[in-house]
């Protein structure tokens, strides 16, 4: 657990200039210079986290389809006979999908969606047993959906038009934005002014790539496979500072009281379900029932049981199709 010593700003509906503020979780240091006091912690001065009870009530009750519905769609008629949903995605990432190793159980935005989508073809209520997670990685989601090793990806899975032309978007059901982390005791780099020739990282075949050729022009970053590599690289002082998702950042710095994030986004990077694009209906049915979600308001419970456990505000819904490649 650690504190920020500046406010990180989650952007959260695709294209919306709203934001909210991080409440990041405190192991009993004092909160850094410039941070309310509801960044420190809960009001009891305990660490925030996620309670599984309240995740699985808000799963338990999201809605579910039409049986004319499910069987019009192979695609959903082969997951409700299976009883579960195969997800793409990620069992470390705090905030969005976690695992934990007590109970084995996975929860998160991320997850959420996930779980909320299960739900709803299947109308099983055992939110334990509701979706099989297989790890996925950059260099791998795409390939996964090609090759129907999984039914969706939901993973901080940023929408670019290179991307769907190979798999398709449903959504955006979230946005995010580059930013920057680096480690707790560094005071020389504040914001994407501060890059230039600096040793940067990021994620191979990641938005971070295209957000340090436009901001960072000139700049050569290392690129790694995965987020723990380029952790590693920051942590160690191989790099100076680490370059991507801010929502994947505040994971981190969640789970590394030696690592922080720094200044505000400064891309719009809308998420995005990710499946096999050969059939156009599965979008179409991932976008029926996101549209159900936002509009019954069980999009807005998810949020503020997972990520609004560790940011204040309240915010805008999404709106499908409101980004390029979606």
């Amino acid at each position: 657990m650690t504190t920020f010593s500046r406010r990180g700003l989650l952007y959260i509906a695709a294209g919306s200039t709203a934001a909210v503020t991080l409440a990041a979780c405190s192991s009993g240091a004092p909160p850094a210079a410039g941070t309310s006091s509801a960044a420190s912690g809960s009001s009891s001065g305990g660490p925030r986290q996620i309670s599984q009870d309240a995740y699985d009530k808000i799963i338990q009750a999201g809605p579910v389809a039409d049986a004319a519905v499910v069987s019009a769609s192979a695609w959903a008629s082969k997951i409700k006979a299976a009883g579960f949903i195969k997800r793409g995605g990620t069992t470390t990432g705090a905030i969005f999908s976690l695992k934990d190793p007590t109970t084995g159980r996975i929860a998160g935005f991320d997850a959420g969606i996930g779980d909320l989508l299960a739900h709803y073809i299947t109308g099983g209520t055992d939110v334990s047993k509701l979706t099989q997670v297989s790890q996925t990685s950059v260099d791998t989601r795409e390939t996964m959906l090609q090759n129907n090793t999984v039914d969706i990806v939901v993973a901080t899975y940023s929408i670019t038009t290179k991307r769907a032309e190979k798999i398709a978007f449903a959504g955006p059901y979230y946005a995010s934005g580059a930013s920057i982390q680096v480690k707790a005791d560094n005071t020389t780099i504040k914001s994407v002014a501060d890059l230039k020739d600096k040793k940067l990282v990021t994620e191979s075949n990641s938005t971070g790539i295209t957000a340090i050729q436009k901001f960072v022009p000139g700049n050569q970053p290392t690129l790694f496979a995965d987020n723990d590599s380029c952790v590693a690289a920051v942590q160690q002082g191989r790099a100076d500072a680490y370059i991507l998702d801010e929502s994947i950042l505040l994971s981190n710095a969640v789970k590394n009281p030696d690592l922080k994030v720094v200044g505000s986004p400064f891309t719009t990077d809308p998420y995005g379900v990710g499946v096999n694009k050969d059939d156009a209906a599965v979008k179409a049915f991932v976008n029926t029932f996101l549209q159900k979600i936002y509009d019954s308001g069980d999009w807005l419970k998810l949020w503020k049981a997972t990520v609004g456990v560790y940011v204040d505000g309240t915010p805008e819904t999404p709106k499908l199709g409101s980004a390029a490649g979606s």
